[in-house]
């Protein structure tokens, strides 16, 4: 089933639209997530780059390496400055679309936290939820 997810920044300058039915939310609790967001952790849901549209407007990038040794690219709002998702250099297939700027998140449910090393201490553990301290296995492939 394909579903249509909407959402923007802050002032709206930046719409997108996503064409997949959304899985569950990840929480990264890395310090680059952290201060990016200005939160304990960047809670996202991850789908395929080629189901997410950009709507109106063009985000700014910032691309860094980050703890896992990956390149991850960044993507705001230019005026003001809300972080929509990010792209990892070598798994260009997908994107992590920040959960927040969703316009209709009900039904959607937190299940990783990932990056827990690094987490906060005023953010209580979750015991519903799979942690991994570092980033989340990659699958193995078929």
């Amino acid at each position: 089933m394909t579903e249509k997810l909407t959402g923007s920044c802050l002032c709206g300058a930046v719409t997108y639209e996503i064409h997949q039915k959304p899985g569950a939310i990840l929480a990264c609790h890395c310090t680059d997530c952290q201060k990016a967001s200005g939160a304990a952790a960047s809670h996202n849901l991850v789908v395929e780059t080629d189901n997410v549209a950009i709507t109106k407007g063009t985000p700014r990038t910032f691309a860094k390496v980050v703890d896992s040794g990956r390149t991850l690219t960044r993507f705001f709002c230019g005026d003001c400055g809300s972080p929509l998702f990010s792209r990892r250099k070598e798994m260009p297939e997908m994107t992590v679309v920040k959960a927040g700027t969703l316009d209709d998140k009900r039904g959607l449910k937190h299940t990783v936290d990932i990056w827990t090393a690094s987490a906060t201490g005023w953010i209580p553990d979750d015991p519903g939820t799979e942690h991994f301290e570092h980033g989340r296995p990659v699958p193995p492939k078929p």
